[in-house]
């Protein structure tokens, strides 16, 4: 099973739902999360979509980064992006989908290092996870890393 979003999340999120049936701001607030394109609200750190497994989410967290990088940094970001997506896939029960995404995020996370993070720890954890799609327990995913969430927020808005 796949936890859901975080307490402090979930809270925040029923705060606007419930003053958007009162104030104008908090609706256009409520309106504005599900623009396409969007940033990321303040309140919300990719942290929180991570604890919560919410990796289709992380992918699209990670993407416009993506986009803008050249190199090591963009070759990290896609291999992290393929991670997310095949973890997603599991989720999905998509073990083919899921296995090739896990391989090849973990392809491009060899020796890549992302904002002074080595990643090797997470691909390593990430190749012991995939070695066992078969009888998957979510417990076994690892953390992913804790990148910088300012240059993150910067690149995205």
């Amino acid at each position: 099973m796949i936890p859901t979003a975080p307490l402090r999340v979930r809270n925040r999120l029923a705060e606007i739902i419930l003053a958007a049936l009162e104030t104008p701001e908090a609706c256009r607030e409520l309106a504005a999360l599900g623009e396409p394109d969007a940033p990321a609200p303040d309140w919300l750190a990719p942290d929180d979509l991570v604890d919560a497994h919410l990796y289709f989410e992380v992918h699209e967290l990670l993407e416009p980064p993506w986009r803008d990088a050249e190199g090591g940094e963009r070759e990290a970001l896609q291999g992290l992006i393929q991670v997310a997506v095949g973890y997603q896939h599991l989720a999905n029960g998509n073990l083919a989908g899921a296995r090739a995404l896990l391989d090849e995020g973990c392809r491009r996370l060899f020796g890549q290092a992302l904002d002074g993070l080595d990643l090797e720890t997470f691909r390593q954890g990430v190749v012991r996870s995939a070695e066992r799609l078969s009888r998957f327990d979510w417990r076994t995913v690892p953390a992913f890393p804790r990148l910088k969430t300012t240059n993150l927020r910067k690149e995205i808005t």
